[in-house]
């Protein structure tokens, strides 16, 4: 990553809520490992406790236990922040699919709480999780930022009135907003278990255990999959940025490729053969299509680059290689 831009970070008071996360727990390291002062709101729903062991000692870190969803406890963990970073949601369409209200709760509630908490605080700049599932049925590639279509499920309607809402308070209030869109981030922390784990991690824990991955449908869906560094440069990027036309928009996250999953199952099986040469001869098995998938999603990242000056530094292969490392080294 630039070093002008984490040279940045020094001594900056940054709140990351879902801070024990897979996104939340990498920013968090990235913030303290540069000298910020990081408070981290979690309440364990989807994240982890070890996620923080590198950093839950450090003099800088701060942690709360604490749910989104109760007004008092995100006043009280903005209280000693300048800028949020708002990570915290019930991901997975599929999820939300089993149970709308509790999706609705959190990722609509829950993030009006912390932007109620955030104006009151005064706080610089909210930066939060926005999601390429706002793209819904538009059928046009590459994804632009403002052609969007109807969602197709209640997690993509919850994560488009995020961007509604941060739009409202920034013209009603004057609060500072940037959304950030993500596509498919996979890396380092992402858990591969549970009923909704992603499909990175997913199948390479499958694969590193000799079984067969269950890909939904005939493999010809593809992805925009984006690692997790890319994601902490935008974050970064959109907290730090002194350009005013910057601001109070959303942004696509992303590095501008895509691949089918077939190719992904690909690609994992060669990297996870260097540790052992059987897995590159387990078969797949394909399943039926999930209800609310896009078969598609390719990001025009043109924006981020032009006002943020996001310069991705991981392809999508790059970002693999590191990946399947990482999972390697930590569940073998």
């Amino acid at each position: 990553m630039d070093t002008d831009l984490t040279n940045e970070l020094e001594g900056k008071r940054i709140l990351v809520t879902g801070g024990a996360g897979f996104i939340g727990s990498n920013i968090c390291e990235v913030l303290i490992n540069n000298g910020a002062i990081v408070t981290c709101l979690d309440n364990f729903a989807t994240g982890h406790r070890y996620n923080l062991d590198a950093i839950i000692d450090h003099s800088n870190f701060t942690f709360i236990e604490g749910d989104i969803r109760d007004v008092e406890t995100c006043k009280k963990a903005v209280s000693q922040s300048d800028y949020v970073l708002h990570q915290a949601a019930l991901g997975s369409v599929p999820r939300s699919i089993k149970d709308p209200a509790t999706s609705n709760e959190v990722n609509v509630g829950g993030f009006l709480n912390m932007l109620i908490a955030s104006k009151d605080k005064g706080v610089k700049r909210f930066v939060y999780a926005a999601s390429s599932s706002t793209y819904g049925d538009s059928q046009g590639l590459p994804k632009q930022e403002d052609i969007i279509g109807k969602p197709l499920s209640p997690y993509a309607i919850t994560k488009y009135v995020n961007e509604l809402y941060a739009d409202v308070f920034h013209k009603t209030y004057g609060i500072d907003c940037i959304g950030l869109r993500y596509f498919n981030v996979f890396g380092r922390k992402q858990d591969p278990n549970g009923a909704y784990a992603a499909v990175i991690p997913k199948f390479t824990n499958l694969l590193m255990n000799q079984e067969s991955p269950v890909i939904n449908g005939d493999g010809s869906y593809s992805r925009d999959f984006t690692y997790i560094d890319n994601v902490i440069e935008m974050n970064i990027r959109a907290m730090l940025s002194k350009n005013k036309e910057a601001l109070n928009t959303v942004y696509n996250v992303a590095y501008g490729e895509r691949i089918d999953l077939m190719e992904l199952i690909r690609i994992l099986k060669k990297e996870l053969s260097f540790f052992d040469a059987s897995i590159s001869n387990i078969e797949v098995i394909f399943g039926p299509n999930r209800v609310g998938d896009v078969p598609h999603s390719l990001a025009d990242i043109s924006k981020a680059k032009k006002l943020l000056g996001y310069n991705p530094e991981y392809s999508v292969r790059q970002g693999l290689v590191e990946a399947v490392k990482w999972y390697y080294d930590n569940l073998v």
